[in-house]
């Protein structure tokens, strides 16, 4: 008999700037969860109390120094190709992600979490989160239009 595969749930930030370019965060790798250097969206995991817009903020005011967010909707849910280890056990890891649109000038100040950053077209974007999005995904999100909507949200 299998057991039941527990999952842990991150939100991650799709970020597309007015020429089509999605932002990309490069991070290092870590030896306790085995990844090697790789890139990837803003993102991270959801707080106790906290619901996924609050995750959203959050982890795009940490990773990015982006503190306004002008649009933000919700674009699909995916399984990683990344597994968490927690106690004996690896995780899967399900991944809200959110289409967001940032001002144009915004200025990207990278947290500790990352070594780098690149705005990079929808097809190059795909080949970089191969490592950690599934296939379905990558091909969807090559295909969709830009994302323009007039609600502001102003992060603390």
């Amino acid at each position: 008999m299998t057991e039941n595969k527990l999952f842990h749930v991150g939100i991650k930030a799709l970020i597309e700037n007015q020429q089509g370019q999605i932002l990309l965060l490069k991070a290092p790798g870590w030896k306790k969860n085995n990844t090697s250097p790789h890139w990837d969206m803003p993102g991270g995991r959801i707080q106790e109390g906290k619901d996924a817009i609050d995750a959203l903020r959050r982890e795009i005011r940490e990773e990015t120094g982006v503190t306004i967010i002008q649009s933000h909707a919700f674009f699909t849910a995916v399984i990683s190709n990344h597994e968490i280890p927690f106690e004996k056990y690896m995780l899967g890891l399900v991944l809200m992600i959110y289409k967001v649109k940032i001002p144009e000038n915004s200025r990207i100040i990278l947290s500790d979490e990352h070594i780098d950053y690149e705005w990079v077209d929808k097809k190059e974007a795909a080949k970089r989160l191969a490592n950690k999005y599934p296939p379905e995904f990558r091909k969807n999100f090559i295909r969709t239009s830009k994302l323009f909507h007039n609600m502001v949200l102003y992060i603390r």
